[in-house]
């Protein structure tokens, strides 16, 4: 079963019928972001650390929808444009990811661009 990809600049553009989608937004990881990340409830959620913020403002998303059980990660602000999807699926790196994104194979460090092509290899193994 290989899950959608949804490539979105928007967070607030995923609906209901996203649920279980790899969403790669351009959003910031704020806890703004993660309120509508978890109405659609995509399989991953990507957003910008946006530099992380004050109190980790521009990560918080990621604790938020671990304790939902949803799995979420962060490319760095300075390896893609905040509010670009497309530089975020092109040129993101991972700067934090949740442990549920941990468990998916996700690492800070690596290039998003190769994370989910790993995801998306292996699930298609499993199905």
């Amino acid at each position: 079963m290989q899950a959608s990809l949804r490539i979105v600049d928007s967070i607030t553009q995923l609906g209901a019928s996203d649920a279980g989608c790899v969403a790669v937004s351009g959003s910031h990881g704020g806890m703004s972001s993660a309120r509508y990340a978890l109405a659609a409830r995509p399989l991953l959620s990507v957003f910008n650390d946006a530099g992380v913020g004050r109190d980790g403002a521009g990560i918080a998303a990621l604790a938020f929808l671990q304790g939902h059980g949803l799995a979420a990660c962060t490319v760095a602000h300075d390896s893609a444009r905040i509010g670009e999807a497309s530089s975020t699926y092109d040129q993101g790196v991972l700067s934090h990811c949740n442990a549920a994104a941990g468990a998916l194979g996700f690492v800070p460090g690596q290039p998003l661009k190769q994370a989910l092509g790993n995801l998306i290899h292996s699930r298609e193994e499993t199905s």
